[in-house]
């Protein structure tokens, strides 16, 4: 196969240029709804459907399967399906392949939001075990080894272990000792790897999960890549997975009537990559390099360590964490940089919104960081424009006058959450519980949540269904959305009143 060839995407520009009649879906006609020549009516003139010539993606045999192929030759996986409902598909699409209702699955306890919806769909039990920590950011960075290991011993019976690497802010793990350990008890291993469809393609950057040995790895392709938002991959290798019931469940769960513009937007992202992904990488990690080197001259805006290094040294090794032995989390993704006023004066979310302010918008923002997140496609004069604005409201608060407060990590205001001990059966049931109440915040405490509090973005939930609403949980909530967080999950974003189960009603009831 020509790994310069985009297939898909070149049938679609084919079938353009033959001007054909439409008597199909969808209703737009190739544009004609629309009057501009530009914008939405451009993509419309792409948006096509499974006619003849164009394949079909829930059973690709054509062009689509062609385009499929070529990517699992990039990525190096035994074969790739191309998704169009983004990783959330993939997701559920690996543990339901795995999991048969009452098996156990080992799992991250910082998952996405769509694995835990997927432990439902399966019936299945989990047992979440215990993150390693990043010191200078209170974040959860990888899953523990000492925890997994502990975990294999105690639960012969576990079919899977779910992980996600890289996190939100781009701590990711080296996988290699529990890949390892799980492929010697029995154990296939399911990487969220979402924002990591990057990784392998410069020194710079981590190595893939895949490459590492992963069976089943989930790549979001629009979060890092060029691929149309929705866009992902589920890449597979070795016989620990069963690619064909992988394909049935993925057929079960995905839209029959799937975005050919998304899907070429995939093949189009692989032959960027296939095709001269080192060259994209360094040209995004230039842009890098003169964010941190203008910012350089602010030391009162926190960057971890380790990231300021690429301003010194463009190699591999500047995004090593010399601190990080023992820790199964040693490398960062130098594309998620994320930032804390050290001074204290400016929480996240205020340094969120000033930057947007003035034109610059941010991925998201916690109580103490905003998070920057930059791509092999990001230019230069970004760089510049967002310094301007940190030099300009460091004028505004006259932070260089300021003394540094000592190192606050978000363990402060997120402490560590605690693993289940015990398997976590899960079922359709924990969706809509039949005995639920809603209760204000305040008198929540001790009661057992009846949904996911899903602080979003970053998507993982912090608190599970079924799980107790201690008093420090309550007023962590509390802190969170005092300060500008925003929930999914909850009767509202605001976690004004939370959804109990049915077990305290009484208690609540005598209190009221």
């Amino acid at each position: 196969m020509d790994k310069h060839r985009a297939p898909l995407y070149e049938r679609l520009i084919e079938h353009r240029s033959r001007k054909t009649a439409s008597f199909h879906v969808p209703g737009h006609k190739n544009g004609a709804a629309i009057p501009q020549t530009d914008g939405l009516k451009a993509l419309m003139e792409l948006d096509y459907t499974e006619i003849t010539g164009l394949d079909d993606l829930n059973q690709p045999e054509g062009v689509i399967r062609e385009a499929e192929m070529l990517s699992a030759e990039c990525y190096g996986a035994d074969r790739t399906f191309f998704l169009v409902q983004g990783s959330t598909l993939g997701n559920l699409a690996m543990i339901l392949s795995v999991c048969e209702p009452g098996d156990l699955i080992l799992v991250d306890r910082f998952v996405h939001k769509s694995v835990l919806n997927g432990l439902m769909l399966a019936h299945a039990r989990a047992v979440f075990l215990t993150p390693a920590w990043d010191p200078a950011t209170g974040y959860a960075a990888g899953l523990d080894a000492e925890a997994f290991r502990q975990a294999l011993k105690q639960h012969l019976e576990a079919k899977a272990v779910m992980l996600t690497r890289p996190n939100y802010f781009g701590y990711a793990a080296d996988l290699s000792n529990i890949i390892d350990a799980a492929h010697q008890a029995g154990l296939a291993v399911l990487v969220d790897e979402a924002h990591g469809a990057h990784f392998g393609f410069h020194e710079a950057v981590p190595v893939s999960a895949l490459s590492l040995g992963a069976d089943a790895v989930v790549q979001s392709t629009h979060k890092m890549l060029s691929a149309l938002t929705m866009g992902a991959m589920l890449h597979v290798q070795g016989r620990r997975m069963d690619a064909d019931k992988i394909a049935r469940t993925i057929r079960m769960l995905q839209t029959s009537s799937p975005s050919y513009p998304i899907m070429a937007s995939l093949d189009v992202a692989r032959q960027l990559v296939h095709t001269c992904g080192r060259d994209l990488m360094q040209q995004g990690l230039a842009a890098v390099k003169r964010f941190l080197d203008g910012m350089s001259g602010m030391p009162w805006f926190v960057l971890p360590n380790h990231m300021r290094n690429i301003s010194k040294d463009e190699s591999a090794t500047s995004f090593i964490d010399p601190d990080g032995e023992g820790n199964s989390c040693t490398l960062r993704d130098p594309f998620k940089q994320p930032l804390r006023d050290g001074t204290g004066t400016l929480s996240g979310y205020e340094l969120k919104a000033m930057l947007e302010r003035h034109g610059c918008m941010v991925e998201m923002a916690d109580p103490q960081h905003v998070l920057l997140v930059f791509s092999p496609f990001s230019p230069s004069s970004d760089s510049d424009r967002i310094v301007q604005i940190f030099r300009h409201i460091s004028d505004q608060y006259q932070l260089d006058k300021k003394e540094l407060v000592q190192t606050i990590t978000n363990n402060d205001i997120l402490p560590l959450i605690p693993a289940s001990i015990e398997p976590v059966q899960f079922s359709r049931h924990m969706m809509n519980p039949e005995e639920a109440y809603e209760v204000p915040l305040a008198l929540a405490a001790g009661e057992y949540s009846a949904d996911m509090l899903i602080p979003y973005p970053p998507g993982i939930p912090f608190v599970y269904p079924g799980e107790q609403l201690t008093e420090e949980l309550i007023h962590i909530l509390k802190l969170m959305t005092g300060v500008g967080a925003r929930f999914q999950g909850g009767t509202d974003s605001s976690l004004s009143k939370l959804r109990i189960v049915r077990r305290r009603v009484e208690a609540y009831e005598r209190m009221t």
